[in-house]
C-alpha cells in the first residue's frame, strides 16, 4: 500500500518512512505544506500521514482543501498538538484518525492498515481467498494453514489483489502502488513478481486478463 507522508521534522519523517517501508508500505515523503497539498493529485495513495505544523501551509488547511476538492483518501493526523480542541478541529475538518507525538511506529502502521481496510470495505483484519490467508498486521501468509514465505513485493501484490476482489488491476496500477517516486522500476518487475507468486500459490491463483491486467483467479 502506498502512503503519502507530510512531515517537516527530518528526524521524525525519516524514521516514519524507514519504519513503514520495513513493514511493507511504499512511502513518499514531503516536508512542506505546499508540496504535500499537490502530491495527493499525483499518485494513487491509500492513506496519508499528515503533520499539522508545517511550513508554507498548515496541515488543517491542507486537509480542508482536500476535502473541499472531494479527495476521500483516509488521513491520519500525527502532531504534537495534543489539546482536545485541536483533535476535535482535525476530525471536524475531515481527518479519519489522530495520533499525538510521541508515538509508537507500530501503532501508526496499525491505524493506517485499519483505515485502508475500512476504505475497501474489509471488515475482517485477515484477507482470504480460498486457502490463502494474509495477516496485514504481522505481514504473514499461510496456505491451508501452513506458513508461506513471500518476498516483500510478492506480499504487496498479493495484498492488493486480495483487497480488490473481482477487480482487474493493470500493471501500471500495481507499479504505482508498489513503488515510490524515488525508486527505479524495471520494465518487467511486476511480471516477475506475478510469476513467483504463481509458483508458490498455483498457476491459476492469479488470472491474466490479456490486454488489461491481473485479477484473482481460482481459489486454491
Amino acid at each position: 500500500m502506498r502512503i503519502l507522508l507530510i512531515e517537516d521534522d527530518r528526524l521524525i519523517g525519516d524514521g516514519i518512512k524507514a519504519g513503514l517501508i520495513k513493514m511493507g508500505f511504499s512511502v513518499d515523503w514531503f516536508l512542506s505544506g505546499n508540496d504535500g497539498l499537490l502530491a495527493l493529485d499525483a499518485a494513487p495513495y491509500d492513506a496519508v500521514v499528515l503533520d499539522l505544523s508545517l511550513p508554507q501551509m498548515d496541515g488543517l488547511d491542507i486537509l480542508r482543501q482536500w476535502r473541499k476538492n472531494g479527495q476521500d483518501v483516509p488521513v491520519l493526523i500525527l502532531t504534537a498538538r495534543d489539546a482536545l480542541e485541536q483533535r476535535v478541529a482535525g476530525l471536524q475538518q475531515g481527518a479519519d484518525d489522530y495520533l499525538c507525538k510521541p508515538f509508537a511506529l507500530s501503532e501508526v502502521a496499525a491505524r493506517l492498515q485499519a483505515l485502508i481496510r475500512r476504505r475497501h470495505g474489509q471488515l475482517q483484519p485477515t484477507l482470504q481467498h480460498g486457502g490463502v490467508a494474509l495477516e496485514p498486521g504481522s505481514r504473514t501468509v499461510t496456505l491451508h494453514g501452513e506458513p508461506l514465505v513471500l518476498k516483500s513485493r510478492e506480499l504487496a501484490i498479493l495484498e492488493l489483489l486480495l483487497m480488490n476482489p473481482g477487480r482487474v488491476l493493470t500493471r501500471a496500477q500495481l507499479e504505482e502502488k508498489l513503488y515510490s517516486w524515488d525508486e527505479d522500476v524495471s520494465s518487467n518487475a511486476v511480471e516477475v513478481h506475478i510469476h513467483h507468486l504463481r509458483k508458490k500459490l498455483g498457476s491459476e491463483f492469479i488470472r491474466t486478463v490479456h490486454g488489461v491486467g491481473y485479477t484473482l483467479g481460482a481459489a486454491v
